[in-house]
């Protein structure tokens, strides 16, 4: 079996994501909330780009992902669109669009796909939300899961600690899994659970697992970019890897900033018309 580190696919859609677990190629997914990020992302060559709820905490300072809404959400998902050429974008339907009522998780997805041109949408949960799930497919919307550790349902757990690590809510994971693809799914989200179930899951599905959190053993892999890019200092998970360290790097640039601009060194005689 020959891997790929990249795919070399003008545009991803859902079936090139699927024929990439086929071949064995790991699939790379981020997120990104606006235009500048997304085209760099974009351009680097990431394959799915998540618009995900976690604005709420990167973007708008919140504790949770809780209070970001539909409008919100759309707003992002418009912005990293317009910077997006080849990647998936998949964006999170937030919390109170979806669940409990079919019909309204339907009307949210819609929005979301004719609004912002988005080319999927994820929701967290599983046996609880098939009919929003079945109805939202209905329409021809794709749909990512999400299970494991889901943090629209923080306060029902009571904590962000690993998911599923005994045997009874591991059994559950694995059956809504299953029914997730089951019902049509083209991917599923599986959020800081034990590696060897991640494993189990990844080996026993048909369409690609993406993790956070659960191990090397999946499809593929999604991180919070502010995160991997050491934006956002102060989230130390066992599972992130920083790949930079941008808030170093920014306060530098903008303490030479201020420093240029006390010193009346800022602008210069070449920096003025």
């Amino acid at each position: 079996m020959s891997v790929q580190k990249k795919s070399d696919v003008k545009v991803i859609t859902t079936h090139q994501l699927q024929n990439m677990k086929e071949r064995g190629e790991k699939i790379s997914m981020l997120t990104a909330y606006d235009f500048s990020m997304a085209t760099i992302l974009d351009a680097a060559g990431i394959d799915v780009i998540l618009v995900g709820d976690s604005a709420s905490n990167v973007m708008a300072g919140h504790e949770t992902t809780l209070p970001i809404t539909l409008d919100q959400m759309i707003y992002h998902a418009q912005s990293v669109i317009r910077g997006t050429k080849r990647a998936f974008v998949v964006v999170d339907m937030p919390f109170g669009s979806y669940q409990g009522n079919s019909s309204e998780a339907l009307r949210s997805a819609i929005r979301i796909m004719k609004e912002s041109g988005a080319h999927g949408v994820k929701l967290e949960g599983g046996a609880e939300i098939k009919e929003s799930i079945t109805r939202i497919l209905s329409a021809g919307v794709p749909v990512m899961g999400h299970l494991g550790l889901t943090p629209q349902s923080i306060y029902k757990f009571g904590t962000y600690t690993v998911r599923a690590k005994e045997e009874a809510e591991a059994q559950k994971l694995i059956e809504d899994a299953q029914l997730l693809q089951e019902l049509g799914c083209f991917a599923i989200v599986l959020e800081k659970i034990p590696s060897e179930l991640a494993k189990r899951v990844a080996e026993s599905l048909e369409i690609p697992i993406i993790g956070i959190g659960a191990g090397p053993h999946v499809d593929g892999q999604v991180l919070v970019v502010h995160d991997m890019l050491g934006i956002n200092k102060e989230f130390k998970p066992r599972f992130l890897r920083r790949y930079a360290d941008l808030h170093t790097i920014m306060t530098d640039a903008v303490q030479n900033y201020i420093k240029d601009v006390k010193d009346r060194d800022f602008p210069n005689e070449k920096e003025a018309y």
